[in-house]
């Protein structure tokens, strides 16, 4: 199967666009801060997922979803901190977190499926 033509690729690739466009309007101070580290995270989702597509086992395949998995917390956690920090707004956050939310359901059925394979 091709990694591009997985539901969960394009919807982790739906959300780094969300990311981008968000973090846009924080502070610049933050350029080398969240805005680094937030949208290195978002950009890890889908590049992790690729790169566990293109391994050998589907050992190696959970590895990497894991890895993508976890890259999802510690978005949510970013984007969490943005709010706190008021970086972005209420209705923003909620978008965020919806599309959060839903990468992470996407990702542990892929997972599952490798895992019953």
């Amino acid at each position: 199967m091709n990694y591009t033509e997985l539901d969960i690729w394009k919807e982790s690739r739906e959300l780094v666009k969300l990311i981008y466009q968000s973090t846009k309007s924080f502070p610049q101070e933050e350029i080398y801060g969240l805005i680094s580290q937030i949208r290195r995270s978002s950009v890890s989702v889908p590049s992790n997922i690729a790169e566990g597509c293109g391994r050998q086992s589907s050992k190696e395949t959970i590895q990497f979803l894991f890895i993508s998995r976890g890259s999802l917390y510690e978005l949510e956690t970013q984007v969490y901190l943005s709010l706190d920090l008021e970086y972005i707004k209420k209705e923003d956050f909620n978008i965020l977190i919806e599309k959060i939310t839903s990468c992470k359901k996407l990702i542990n059925g892929f997972i599952n499926y490798y895992k019953n394979k």
